[in-house]
Protein backbone atom coordinates (compact mmCIF):
# COMPACT_ATOMS: atom_id res chain seq x y z
CA UNK A 1 0.00 0.00 0.00
CA UNK A 2 1.05 3.54 -0.49
CA UNK A 3 1.14 6.26 2.16
CA UNK A 4 0.98 10.02 2.21
CA UNK A 5 4.32 11.79 2.61
CA UNK A 6 4.47 14.09 5.64
CA UNK A 7 7.34 16.58 5.86
CA UNK A 8 9.12 16.94 9.19
CA UNK A 9 8.41 20.68 9.54
CA UNK A 10 5.11 22.48 9.63
CA UNK A 11 4.74 24.59 6.52
CA UNK A 12 3.60 28.14 7.08
CA UNK A 13 2.75 31.00 4.77
CA UNK A 14 5.18 33.83 4.09
CA UNK A 15 3.08 36.40 5.98
CA UNK A 16 3.53 34.53 9.26
CA UNK A 17 7.30 34.63 8.73
CA UNK A 18 7.56 38.25 7.59
CA UNK A 19 10.25 39.06 10.19
CA UNK A 20 12.36 36.06 9.22
CA UNK A 21 14.57 36.10 6.12
CA UNK A 22 16.92 33.98 4.06
CA UNK A 23 20.00 35.63 2.60
CA UNK A 24 21.27 34.67 -0.84
CA UNK A 25 24.84 35.58 -1.82
CA UNK A 26 26.72 34.76 -5.01
CA UNK A 27 30.19 35.43 -6.32
CA UNK A 28 30.79 34.68 -9.98
CA UNK A 29 34.00 33.48 -11.54
CA UNK A 30 34.88 36.93 -12.88
CA UNK A 31 36.83 39.44 -10.79
CA UNK A 32 34.38 41.61 -8.90
CA UNK A 33 34.43 44.09 -6.11
CA UNK A 34 32.26 42.43 -3.54
CA UNK A 35 32.90 38.98 -2.10
CA UNK A 36 30.19 36.89 -0.49
CA UNK A 37 31.34 38.11 2.93
CA UNK A 38 30.92 41.73 1.93
CA UNK A 39 27.52 40.99 0.44
CA UNK A 40 26.39 39.28 3.62
CA UNK A 41 27.62 42.20 5.73
CA UNK A 42 25.52 44.64 3.70
CA UNK A 43 22.52 42.30 3.84
CA UNK A 44 22.88 41.96 7.62
CA UNK A 45 22.97 45.74 8.01
CA UNK A 46 19.82 46.01 5.86
CA UNK A 47 18.05 43.38 8.01
CA UNK A 48 19.03 44.93 11.34
CA UNK A 49 17.68 48.33 10.27
CA UNK A 50 14.29 46.70 9.61
CA UNK A 51 14.23 44.29 12.56
CA UNK A 52 14.47 41.25 10.30
CA UNK A 53 16.09 38.02 11.53
CA UNK A 54 18.29 36.13 9.05
CA UNK A 55 17.56 32.46 9.75
CA UNK A 56 19.57 30.87 6.95
CA UNK A 57 22.09 31.73 4.23
CA UNK A 58 22.24 30.25 0.73
CA UNK A 59 25.67 30.76 -0.84
CA UNK A 60 26.93 30.10 -4.37
CA UNK A 61 30.66 30.84 -4.45
CA UNK A 62 32.41 31.00 -7.81
CA UNK A 63 29.20 30.50 -9.83
CA UNK A 64 28.15 32.39 -12.92
CA UNK A 65 24.78 34.12 -12.90
CA UNK A 66 24.04 33.52 -16.59
CA UNK A 67 21.68 30.64 -15.80
CA UNK A 68 20.73 28.22 -13.02
CA UNK A 69 23.28 25.59 -14.00
CA UNK A 70 25.74 24.93 -11.17
CA UNK A 71 23.97 27.30 -8.74
CA UNK A 72 23.04 24.56 -6.30
CA UNK A 73 22.30 26.90 -3.38
CA UNK A 74 19.97 29.04 -5.50
CA UNK A 75 18.18 25.92 -6.73
CA UNK A 76 17.77 24.73 -3.12
CA UNK A 77 16.31 28.14 -2.25
CA UNK A 78 13.79 27.94 -5.09
CA UNK A 79 12.95 24.33 -4.20
CA UNK A 80 12.27 25.30 -0.57
CA UNK A 81 10.00 28.10 -1.76
CA UNK A 82 8.11 26.05 -4.34
CA UNK A 83 7.45 23.05 -2.08
CA UNK A 84 6.30 25.25 0.81
CA UNK A 85 9.16 24.31 3.13
CA UNK A 86 10.49 27.86 3.59
CA UNK A 87 10.37 29.06 7.22
CA UNK A 88 10.94 32.65 6.16
CA UNK A 89 8.88 35.33 4.47
CA UNK A 90 11.67 37.40 2.93
CA UNK A 91 14.69 36.78 0.70
CA UNK A 92 17.52 39.29 0.95
CA UNK A 93 19.91 39.69 -1.99
CA UNK A 94 22.72 42.23 -2.32
CA UNK A 95 21.58 43.58 -5.70
CA UNK A 96 19.79 42.58 -8.89
CA UNK A 97 22.96 41.19 -10.52
CA UNK A 98 23.49 38.75 -7.65
CA UNK A 99 20.02 37.33 -8.33
CA UNK A 100 21.27 36.62 -11.84
CA UNK A 101 22.70 38.00 -15.07
CA UNK A 102 20.15 36.23 -17.24
CA UNK A 103 20.30 37.13 -20.92
CA UNK A 104 16.51 37.24 -20.93
CA UNK A 105 15.40 39.74 -18.28
CA UNK A 106 12.07 37.92 -17.99
CA UNK A 107 13.89 34.87 -16.62
CA UNK A 108 14.95 36.70 -13.46
CA UNK A 109 11.49 38.26 -13.18
CA UNK A 110 9.87 34.83 -13.42
CA UNK A 111 12.00 33.44 -10.61
CA UNK A 112 11.07 36.39 -8.42
CA UNK A 113 7.40 35.80 -9.32
CA UNK A 114 7.68 32.22 -8.02
CA UNK A 115 8.70 33.64 -4.66
CA UNK A 116 5.94 36.25 -4.74
CA UNK A 117 3.37 33.56 -5.48
CA UNK A 118 4.47 31.82 -2.25
CA UNK A 119 4.01 35.11 -0.29
CA UNK A 120 7.76 35.59 -0.05
CA UNK A 121 9.19 39.03 -0.81
CA UNK A 122 12.60 39.56 -2.46
CA UNK A 123 14.57 42.64 -1.36
CA UNK A 124 17.68 43.93 -3.16
CA UNK A 125 19.56 45.50 -0.26
CA UNK A 126 22.10 47.66 -2.13
CA UNK A 127 19.75 49.04 -4.76
CA UNK A 128 18.45 52.60 -4.56
CA UNK A 129 14.81 51.52 -4.71
CA UNK A 130 12.43 49.56 -2.51
CA UNK A 131 11.04 46.45 -4.14
CA UNK A 132 7.49 47.42 -3.15
CA UNK A 133 5.71 46.64 -6.43
CA UNK A 134 5.28 50.28 -7.39
CA UNK A 135 5.59 51.42 -11.01
CA UNK A 136 8.88 53.18 -10.30
CA UNK A 137 10.50 50.20 -8.61
CA UNK A 138 9.31 47.81 -11.35
CA UNK A 139 10.75 50.04 -14.06
CA UNK A 140 14.10 50.42 -12.26
CA UNK A 141 14.24 46.71 -11.56
CA UNK A 142 13.66 45.87 -15.22
CA UNK A 143 16.39 48.29 -16.28
CA UNK A 144 18.77 46.75 -13.72
CA UNK A 145 18.04 43.25 -15.02
CA UNK A 146 18.75 44.33 -18.60
CA UNK A 147 21.96 46.07 -17.47
CA UNK A 148 23.07 42.94 -15.58
CA UNK A 149 22.65 40.84 -18.73
CA UNK A 150 24.33 43.46 -20.90
CA UNK A 151 27.36 43.49 -18.60
CA UNK A 152 27.86 39.78 -19.29
CA UNK A 153 27.52 40.31 -23.04
CA UNK A 154 30.08 43.12 -23.06
CA UNK A 155 32.46 41.13 -20.88
CA UNK A 156 32.09 38.12 -23.19
CA UNK A 157 33.13 40.23 -26.19
CA UNK A 158 36.20 41.56 -24.37
CA UNK A 159 37.24 38.13 -23.11
CA UNK A 160 36.83 36.59 -26.56
CA UNK A 161 38.96 39.32 -28.15
CA UNK A 162 41.67 38.70 -25.57
CA UNK A 163 41.56 34.94 -26.17
CA UNK A 164 41.91 35.46 -29.93
CA UNK A 165 44.92 37.74 -29.45
CA UNK A 166 46.66 35.24 -27.16
CA UNK A 167 45.84 32.35 -29.52
CA UNK A 168 47.48 34.22 -32.40
CA UNK A 169 50.62 34.43 -30.25
CA UNK A 170 50.57 30.66 -29.81
CA UNK A 171 49.20 30.34 -26.29
CA UNK A 172 46.78 27.54 -25.49
CA UNK A 173 43.27 28.68 -24.48
CA UNK A 174 41.81 25.97 -22.30
CA UNK A 175 40.97 22.35 -22.94
CA UNK A 176 42.93 19.16 -22.40
CA UNK A 177 46.18 18.63 -24.25
CA UNK A 178 45.16 15.36 -25.87
CA UNK A 179 46.96 12.08 -26.37
CA UNK A 180 50.69 12.48 -27.00
CA UNK A 181 50.76 16.09 -25.77
CA UNK A 182 51.05 17.88 -22.43
CA UNK A 183 50.33 21.41 -21.19
CA UNK A 184 53.38 23.38 -20.08
CA UNK A 185 53.04 26.44 -17.85
CA UNK A 186 55.39 29.30 -18.72
CA UNK A 187 55.91 32.72 -17.13
CA UNK A 188 55.58 36.14 -18.79
CA UNK A 189 59.16 35.81 -20.14
CA UNK A 190 58.45 32.45 -21.74
CA UNK A 191 60.44 30.45 -19.18
CA UNK A 192 59.03 27.00 -18.28
CA UNK A 193 57.54 26.71 -14.80
CA UNK A 194 55.72 23.37 -14.50
CA UNK A 195 53.76 20.78 -16.43
CA UNK A 196 50.02 20.88 -15.72
CA UNK A 197 48.13 17.68 -15.00
CA UNK A 198 44.52 17.05 -16.01
CA UNK A 199 42.29 19.45 -14.06
CA UNK A 200 45.10 21.82 -13.03
CA UNK A 201 45.03 25.50 -14.05
CA UNK A 202 47.38 28.43 -13.95
CA UNK A 203 47.12 30.65 -10.88
CA UNK A 204 48.85 33.84 -12.08
CA UNK A 205 47.25 36.07 -14.70
CA UNK A 206 50.60 36.72 -16.38
CA UNK A 207 51.37 33.01 -16.86
CA UNK A 208 50.62 31.29 -20.14
CA UNK A 209 50.13 27.70 -21.34
CA UNK A 210 51.62 26.01 -24.39
CA UNK A 211 51.59 22.45 -25.69
CA UNK A 212 54.67 20.23 -25.65
CA UNK A 213 55.24 16.60 -26.67
CA UNK A 214 54.20 14.10 -24.03
CA UNK A 215 55.79 10.79 -22.97
CA UNK A 216 57.89 9.06 -25.60
CA UNK A 217 55.58 6.04 -25.82
CA UNK A 218 52.55 8.28 -26.51
CA UNK A 219 54.41 10.27 -29.16
CA UNK A 220 55.47 7.05 -30.88
CA UNK A 221 51.89 5.76 -30.75
CA UNK A 222 50.60 8.93 -32.45
CA UNK A 223 53.23 8.62 -35.18
CA UNK A 224 52.36 4.96 -35.55
CA UNK A 225 48.64 5.80 -35.97
CA UNK A 226 49.54 8.07 -38.87
CA UNK A 227 51.75 5.41 -40.47
CA UNK A 228 49.02 2.76 -40.21
CA UNK A 229 46.48 5.15 -41.72
CA UNK A 230 48.62 6.79 -44.42
CA UNK A 231 51.02 4.01 -45.46
CA UNK A 232 49.01 0.84 -44.77
CA UNK A 233 45.61 2.45 -45.45
CA UNK A 234 44.06 0.92 -42.33
CA UNK A 235 40.67 2.30 -41.28
CA UNK A 236 40.25 4.12 -37.96
CA UNK A 237 38.25 1.24 -36.48
CA UNK A 238 40.97 -1.25 -37.41
CA UNK A 239 43.63 0.95 -35.79
CA UNK A 240 41.54 1.27 -32.63
CA UNK A 241 41.06 -2.48 -32.49
CA UNK A 242 44.80 -3.11 -32.85
CA UNK A 243 45.68 -0.60 -30.09
CA UNK A 244 43.10 -2.09 -27.74
CA UNK A 245 44.33 -5.58 -28.47
CA UNK A 246 47.84 -4.47 -27.48
CA UNK A 247 46.56 -2.90 -24.25
CA UNK A 248 47.27 0.71 -25.28
CA UNK A 249 44.91 3.19 -23.59
CA UNK A 250 44.06 6.81 -24.38
CA UNK A 251 45.22 9.73 -22.23
CA UNK A 252 42.04 9.28 -20.19
CA UNK A 253 42.89 5.61 -19.57
CA UNK A 254 40.05 4.47 -21.83
CA UNK A 255 39.97 2.05 -24.80
CA UNK A 256 40.39 3.52 -28.27
CA UNK A 257 37.42 4.01 -30.57
CA UNK A 258 37.04 4.95 -34.20
CA UNK A 259 36.23 8.49 -33.11
CA UNK A 260 39.29 8.95 -30.87
CA UNK A 261 41.61 7.68 -33.60
CA UNK A 262 39.94 10.02 -36.10
CA UNK A 263 40.51 12.98 -33.75
CA UNK A 264 44.24 12.22 -33.66
CA UNK A 265 44.34 12.04 -37.44
CA UNK A 266 42.53 15.33 -38.02
CA UNK A 267 43.64 17.69 -35.22
CA UNK A 268 46.23 20.26 -36.39
CA UNK A 269 47.80 20.53 -32.94
CA UNK A 270 49.89 17.46 -33.81
CA UNK A 271 51.75 19.51 -36.44
CA UNK A 272 52.24 22.34 -33.93
CA UNK A 273 49.37 24.60 -35.02
CA UNK A 274 47.39 26.42 -32.34
CA UNK A 275 43.75 26.59 -33.43
CA UNK A 276 41.08 28.45 -31.46
CA UNK A 277 37.33 29.07 -31.95
CA UNK A 278 36.59 25.83 -33.77
CA UNK A 279 33.62 25.51 -31.43
CA UNK A 280 32.07 28.37 -29.44
CA UNK A 281 29.71 28.36 -26.47
CA UNK A 282 29.24 32.03 -25.73
CA UNK A 283 27.22 33.10 -22.70
CA UNK A 284 26.40 29.43 -22.09
CA UNK A 285 23.55 29.74 -24.55
CA UNK A 286 24.27 27.47 -27.53
CA UNK A 287 27.15 25.34 -28.74
CA UNK A 288 28.14 26.37 -32.28
CA UNK A 289 30.57 24.61 -34.62
CA UNK A 290 32.22 27.45 -36.52
CA UNK A 291 33.31 27.36 -40.19
CA UNK A 292 37.04 27.39 -40.92
CA UNK A 293 37.07 31.06 -41.90
CA UNK A 294 36.18 31.92 -38.30
CA UNK A 295 39.01 29.88 -36.79
CA UNK A 296 41.96 31.66 -35.17
CA UNK A 297 45.13 29.83 -36.17
CA UNK A 298 48.80 30.22 -35.33
CA UNK A 299 50.96 27.89 -37.45
CA UNK A 300 54.05 26.32 -35.91
CA UNK A 301 53.23 27.55 -32.40
CA UNK A 302 54.22 24.26 -30.73
CA UNK A 303 56.78 21.52 -31.30
CA UNK A 304 55.26 19.17 -33.89
CA UNK A 305 55.18 15.41 -33.31
CA UNK A 306 53.91 14.67 -36.85
CA UNK A 307 55.41 16.24 -39.95
CA UNK A 308 53.19 18.46 -42.09
CA UNK A 309 53.48 16.27 -45.18
CA UNK A 310 52.18 13.19 -43.33
CA UNK A 311 49.35 15.21 -41.76
CA UNK A 312 48.31 16.59 -45.16
CA UNK A 313 48.36 13.10 -46.68
CA UNK A 314 46.06 11.88 -43.89
CA UNK A 315 43.75 14.86 -44.44
CA UNK A 316 43.63 14.14 -48.18
CA UNK A 317 42.71 10.49 -47.54
CA UNK A 318 39.84 11.60 -45.30
CA UNK A 319 38.71 14.12 -47.89
CA UNK A 320 39.02 11.76 -50.87
CA UNK A 321 37.23 9.03 -48.99
CA UNK A 322 34.13 11.22 -48.94
CA UNK A 323 34.57 13.14 -52.16
CA UNK A 324 33.08 10.22 -54.04
CA UNK A 325 29.76 10.93 -52.34
CA UNK A 326 27.68 13.91 -53.37
CA UNK A 327 25.43 15.81 -50.98
CA UNK A 328 22.39 13.66 -51.65
CA UNK A 329 24.34 10.45 -51.00
CA UNK A 330 25.70 11.84 -47.74
CA UNK A 331 22.18 12.73 -46.62
CA UNK A 332 20.90 9.26 -47.55
CA UNK A 333 23.53 7.70 -45.28
CA UNK A 334 22.72 10.14 -42.50
CA UNK A 335 18.98 9.47 -42.82
CA UNK A 336 19.53 5.70 -42.66
CA UNK A 337 21.67 6.15 -39.55
CA UNK A 338 18.89 8.20 -37.96
CA UNK A 339 16.36 5.49 -38.72
CA UNK A 340 18.64 2.85 -37.20
CA UNK A 341 19.68 4.78 -34.08
CA UNK A 342 16.70 7.03 -33.44
CA UNK A 343 18.97 10.02 -32.80
CA UNK A 344 22.12 11.63 -34.15
CA UNK A 345 25.32 13.02 -32.66
CA UNK A 346 28.93 13.43 -33.71
CA UNK A 347 29.87 10.36 -31.65
CA UNK A 348 27.19 8.19 -33.29
CA UNK A 349 28.35 9.30 -36.74
CA UNK A 350 32.07 8.83 -36.00
CA UNK A 351 31.54 5.31 -34.68
CA UNK A 352 29.79 4.19 -37.89
CA UNK A 353 32.36 2.51 -40.11
CA UNK A 354 30.40 2.51 -43.36
CA UNK A 355 29.88 6.27 -43.58
CA UNK A 356 31.98 9.47 -43.45
CA UNK A 357 32.96 11.12 -40.18
CA UNK A 358 31.06 14.00 -38.58
CA UNK A 359 33.73 16.47 -39.74
CA UNK A 360 32.80 15.70 -43.36
CA UNK A 361 29.20 16.68 -42.69
CA UNK A 362 30.36 19.87 -40.96
CA UNK A 363 32.55 20.85 -43.90
CA UNK A 364 30.02 19.89 -46.59
CA UNK A 365 26.91 21.44 -45.03
CA UNK A 366 28.43 24.15 -42.85
CA UNK A 367 27.43 22.53 -39.57
CA UNK A 368 26.04 19.30 -38.18
CA UNK A 369 22.83 21.08 -37.20
CA UNK A 370 22.17 22.01 -40.82
CA UNK A 371 22.80 18.41 -41.90
CA UNK A 372 20.42 17.22 -39.17
CA UNK A 373 17.78 19.68 -40.41
CA UNK A 374 18.08 18.38 -43.98
CA UNK A 375 17.25 14.83 -42.85
CA UNK A 376 14.40 15.99 -40.60
CA UNK A 377 16.11 15.65 -37.23
CA UNK A 378 15.90 18.40 -34.61
CA UNK A 379 18.05 17.67 -31.55
CA UNK A 380 16.61 19.38 -28.52
CA UNK A 381 18.19 19.09 -25.10
CA UNK A 382 15.64 19.18 -22.28
CA UNK A 383 17.26 21.60 -19.83
CA UNK A 384 14.13 21.52 -17.71
CA UNK A 385 14.77 17.83 -17.09
CA UNK A 386 18.30 18.64 -15.90
CA UNK A 387 17.09 21.37 -13.56
CA UNK A 388 14.45 19.06 -12.07
CA UNK A 389 17.04 16.36 -11.44
CA UNK A 390 19.32 18.83 -9.70
CA UNK A 391 16.46 20.07 -7.58
CA UNK A 392 15.62 16.50 -6.58
CA UNK A 393 19.25 15.83 -5.66
CA UNK A 394 19.21 18.94 -3.47
CA UNK A 395 15.96 17.78 -1.86
CA UNK A 396 17.15 14.22 -1.22
CA UNK A 397 19.01 14.85 2.10
CA UNK A 398 15.86 16.46 3.57
CA UNK A 399 13.74 13.50 2.50
CA UNK A 400 16.17 11.04 4.09
CA UNK A 401 16.24 13.15 7.26
CA UNK A 402 12.43 12.98 7.42
CA UNK A 403 12.48 9.18 7.21
CA UNK A 404 15.20 8.94 9.85
CA UNK A 405 13.29 11.34 12.11
CA UNK A 406 10.20 9.16 11.83
CA UNK A 407 12.18 6.04 12.67
CA UNK A 408 13.77 7.62 15.70
CA UNK A 409 10.44 9.04 16.86
CA UNK A 410 9.15 5.46 16.81
CA UNK A 411 11.97 4.50 19.20
CA UNK A 412 14.41 3.03 16.73
CA UNK A 413 18.19 3.11 16.83
CA UNK A 414 19.11 4.50 13.40
CA UNK A 415 22.48 5.04 11.77
CA UNK A 416 23.64 5.59 8.19
CA UNK A 417 26.32 3.32 6.77
CA UNK A 418 29.23 5.62 5.79
CA UNK A 419 30.13 3.74 2.60
CA UNK A 420 26.78 2.60 1.17
CA UNK A 421 24.49 5.31 2.56
CA UNK A 422 21.96 2.65 3.64
CA UNK A 423 19.87 3.28 6.75
CA UNK A 424 20.51 0.65 9.40
CA UNK A 425 17.62 0.18 11.86
CA UNK A 426 18.33 -1.48 15.20
CA UNK A 427 20.97 -3.63 13.48
CA UNK A 428 17.99 -5.67 12.27
CA UNK A 429 17.38 -4.51 8.72
CA UNK A 430 18.56 -1.89 6.20
CA UNK A 431 16.53 0.60 4.22
CA UNK A 432 17.16 2.72 1.16
CA UNK A 433 15.30 5.91 0.18
CA UNK A 434 14.59 6.56 -3.51
CA UNK A 435 12.98 9.74 -4.88
CA UNK A 436 11.06 9.05 -8.12
CA UNK A 437 10.70 11.86 -10.67
CA UNK A 438 7.28 12.26 -12.28
CA UNK A 439 7.19 12.02 -16.07
CA UNK A 440 4.42 11.83 -18.63
CA UNK A 441 3.40 9.44 -21.37
CA UNK A 442 2.47 10.67 -24.84
CA UNK A 443 -1.10 10.78 -23.60
CA UNK A 444 -0.09 13.09 -20.70
CA UNK A 445 -0.61 10.38 -18.07
CA UNK A 446 1.84 10.53 -15.14
CA UNK A 447 4.43 7.80 -14.80
CA UNK A 448 7.18 7.15 -12.26
CA UNK A 449 10.27 5.03 -12.93
CA UNK A 450 11.94 3.74 -9.77
CA UNK A 451 15.52 2.48 -9.86
CA UNK A 452 16.24 0.10 -7.00
CA UNK A 453 19.64 -0.25 -5.33
CA UNK A 454 19.89 -3.93 -6.22
CA UNK A 455 23.66 -3.85 -5.87
CA UNK A 456 23.41 -2.73 -2.24
CA UNK A 457 20.45 -5.08 -1.61
CA UNK A 458 18.60 -3.12 1.11
CA UNK A 459 15.92 -5.09 2.97
CA UNK A 460 13.38 -2.33 2.36
CA UNK A 461 13.21 0.48 -0.22
CA UNK A 462 11.14 3.56 0.57
CA UNK A 463 10.13 4.90 -2.86
CA UNK A 464 8.83 8.48 -2.64
CA UNK A 465 6.89 9.71 -5.66
CA UNK A 466 7.03 13.39 -6.60
CA UNK A 467 3.97 15.34 -7.74
CA UNK A 468 3.39 16.31 -11.37
CA UNK A 469 5.46 19.48 -11.06
CA UNK A 470 8.26 17.59 -9.28
CA UNK A 471 8.09 20.23 -6.55
CA UNK A 472 6.74 18.33 -3.52
CA UNK A 473 6.57 14.65 -2.47
CA UNK A 474 3.19 13.09 -3.33
CA UNK A 475 3.21 9.74 -1.53
CA UNK A 476 5.42 6.71 -0.95
CA UNK A 477 5.61 2.96 -1.54
CA UNK A 478 7.38 0.48 0.69
CA UNK A 479 9.12 -2.23 -1.37
CA UNK A 480 10.46 -5.35 0.45
CA UNK A 481 13.60 -6.84 -1.07
CA UNK A 482 12.07 -10.33 -1.08
CA UNK A 483 9.59 -9.25 -3.74
CA UNK A 484 11.89 -7.09 -5.86
CA UNK A 485 13.33 -9.18 -8.68
CA UNK A 486 13.94 -6.41 -11.21
CA UNK A 487 16.24 -3.34 -10.87
CA UNK A 488 13.58 -0.98 -12.26
CA UNK A 489 9.92 -0.48 -11.47
CA UNK A 490 7.35 1.58 -13.41
CA UNK A 491 4.35 3.01 -11.54
CA UNK A 492 1.17 4.55 -12.87
CA UNK A 493 -1.06 7.04 -11.06
CA UNK A 494 -3.08 4.28 -9.37
CA UNK A 495 -1.54 0.88 -8.71
CA UNK A 496 -3.60 -0.73 -5.97
CA UNK A 497 -2.22 -3.40 -3.64
CA UNK A 498 -0.51 -5.41 -6.35
CA UNK A 499 1.42 -4.40 -9.44
CA UNK A 500 2.89 -7.02 -11.79
CA UNK A 501 3.36 -9.47 -8.91
CA UNK A 502 4.94 -6.94 -6.51
CA UNK A 503 3.56 -6.66 -2.99
CA UNK A 504 3.55 -3.34 -1.16
CA UNK A 505 3.62 -2.93 2.60
CA UNK A 506 2.71 0.10 4.73
CA UNK A 507 5.20 2.59 6.09
CA UNK A 508 3.97 1.79 9.60
CA UNK A 509 5.49 -1.63 9.07
CA UNK A 510 8.89 -0.03 8.67
CA UNK A 511 8.38 2.26 11.65
CA UNK A 512 7.37 -0.68 13.86
CA UNK A 513 11.05 -1.74 13.89
CA UNK A 514 10.18 -5.42 13.92
CA UNK A 515 12.88 -8.02 14.35
CA UNK A 516 14.27 -9.65 11.22
CA UNK A 517 12.40 -12.88 11.81
CA UNK A 518 9.11 -10.99 12.07
CA UNK A 519 10.06 -8.92 9.05
CA UNK A 520 10.73 -11.96 6.88
CA UNK A 521 7.57 -13.67 8.12
CA UNK A 522 5.45 -10.59 7.34
CA UNK A 523 7.01 -10.22 3.91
Amino acid sequence: MKGRYRPSQTVRGGKEWSNRAAAYVRMSTDHQRYSTENQLAAITQFAEARDIEIVRVYEDAGKSGLNLEGRDAFQRLLADVERGAADFGTILVYDVSRWGRFQNADHGAHLEFLCSRADIVVHYCAEQFENDGSIGSNLLKTVKRVMAGEYSRELSVKVFAGQCRLSEKGYRQGGMAGYGLRRLLIDENGEPKAQLSIGERKSLQTDRVILVPGPTEEVETVQRIYRLFVDLRMQEAEIAERLNREGVLTDLARPWTRGTVHQVLTNPKYIGDNVFNRVSFKLKMRRVVNPKEHWVRASGAFAAIVDVATFNRAAKIVEDRCRRLDDDELLVLLRSLLEAQGSLSSIIIDEREDMPSSSVYRNRFGSLLRAYHLVGYSPQRDYRYIEINRRLRAMYPDVVATVIEGLRAAGGDVRIHPETGLIDVNDEFTASVVVARCGETQGASPRWRIRLDTGLAPDVTVAIRMDRGNVSPLDYYLLPRLDMTEPKLRLAESNGLSLDGYRFETLEFLFSLAARAQFEEAA
